[in-house]
């Protein structure tokens, strides 16, 4: 099933568990440690295809639920696929949508055959299932593609994990048969990932991560994090579900995170990030710079003629355009305001793993992070070194 999906491990931090490695897939070659920026509805918001490229964005992600709804897979599908309905010729991953819909609490109904749930554009009910998620994604045409997972909230009792776990293991395996049985529609396979899932019970996570691995996946993803546990639990159980996954495959830690949250996870061994907060910063007019996060709208910026948002970066928001230029269209409701500064904190995100594989290259990865880490006034919190 992965035959054309190759993961290879170049080197690993000594002081740490960081790896720099690369993936390929059919549209183009993925540089590890990797970010990818989130583009929900096929689009990253604000974002044309062509600045991501400036950006050095390899892959970007899809939303399996929301895609599903508007337009419809089966239209992305008569169109061609998502590469070419978003104009993006390099890798795309798709959620499993699996996250959207159990989110929807007071409107979804879960069985072991799937999840009831109801539209949040029209109120319209719809059911997921192993099978169905597969087809919706064979439909859109995604590079990676997620098996359909239960994930739990931060605070389910033992027995909702436990209960998530049973139905994230018999769903994966479904989604892997299925997989294998439905043909590819754009003339290219589709690598399925596995999700881990157990919360922060140990217990539970070697078990799921046991079962999935026996079904030999190309890659696997780490689930049920960043959804309210404490930052301590988050890169524990991190760390620990990283080292039960075999070395040979990518590892993706989803919906993290903030700057020093991805250099303290690429330390544990991750080498797949995603998140929406570049994007969803850069709306409010928040800049993630090397020397800390800044909020352009702030008035000391309203004077500032001469310091680009970051007087490190390359990017092309910083290349010419001042704080007090970028602050002016941000206050005056210009949309160039909030595309400047999303385009520079996608920029810089990529920028930060694309340096931290350079420095596990050079095996001097962990004494750049403590640098980095302290000027970004982030307290390296559980001693990792």
């Amino acid at each position: 099933m992965a035959q054309d999906f190759t993961f290879r491990l170049h080197a690993q931090d000594r002081l740490s568990k960081a790896r720099a490695g690369s993936f390929s897939t059919p549209h183009g070659n993925l540089e590890t440690p990797v970010f990818m920026p989130v583009g929900t509805q096929a689009t990253v918001k604000s974002m044309a295809p062509r600045e991501l490229i400036e950006c050095n964005s390899s892959i970007i992600l899809a939303n399996t639920y929301h895609l599903h709804l508007r337009p419809t897979d089966t239209l992305i599908r008569d169109c061609g696929g998502l590469h070419k309905f978003e104009n993006w010729d390099r890798a795309i991953l798709t959620d499993s949508g699996g996250f959207q819909v159990f989110s929807l609490k007071d409107i979804s109904k879960i069985t072991d055959d799937g999840v009831w749930f109801q539209s949040h554009l029209d109120g319209s009910k719809h059911f997921f299932s192993p099978e169905s998620v597969i087809q919706i994604q064979h439909n859109l045409g995604a590079d990676i593609i997620m098996a359909f997972d239960e994930c739990p909230s931060a605070d389910a009792d033992d027995l909702a994990r436990k209960n998530a776990v049973r139905r994230t293991i018999q769903w994966a395996a479904q989604c892997r048969e299925v997989h294998a049985e439905t043909p590819f529609h754009f003339g290219y396979q589709q690598a399925l990932f596995g999700i881990t899932q157990g919360g922060i019970n140990k217990e539970l996570r070697k078990k799921c991560t046991t079962e999935l691995v026996a079904m030999d996946f190309p890659g696997y993803a780490i689930g049920g994090l960043a959804v309210g546990e404490n930052i301590e639990s988050m890169y524990d159980i991190a760390e620990y579900n990283a080292s039960l996954l075999p070395c040979e495959k990518p590892r993706y830690l989803m919906g993290v995170g903030m700057p020093g949250d991805i250099l303290a996870c690429i330390a544990r061994g991750i080498d797949m990030f995603d998140c929406v907060i570049p994007t969803r910063n850069g709306r409010n007019g928040c800049a993630f710079t090397w020397d800390g996060k800044i909020n352009l709208r702030n008035a000391c910026h309203a004077g500032d003629f001469q310091t680009p948002i970051d007087s490190a970066c390359s990017c092309y928001a910083c290349s010419g355009f001042s704080r007090a230029y970028i602050r002016h269209c941000i206050i005056a409701g210009e949309i160039l305001g909030i595309r400047l500064v999303t385009l520079h904190n996608i920029y810089f995100f990529i920028d930060l793993v694309r340096k931290a594989r350079s420095h596990i290259l050079e095996g001097t990865f962990t004494k750049w992070k403590d640098t980095v880490l302290h000027a970004l006034k982030i307290k390296n919190r559980t001693g990792m070194q």
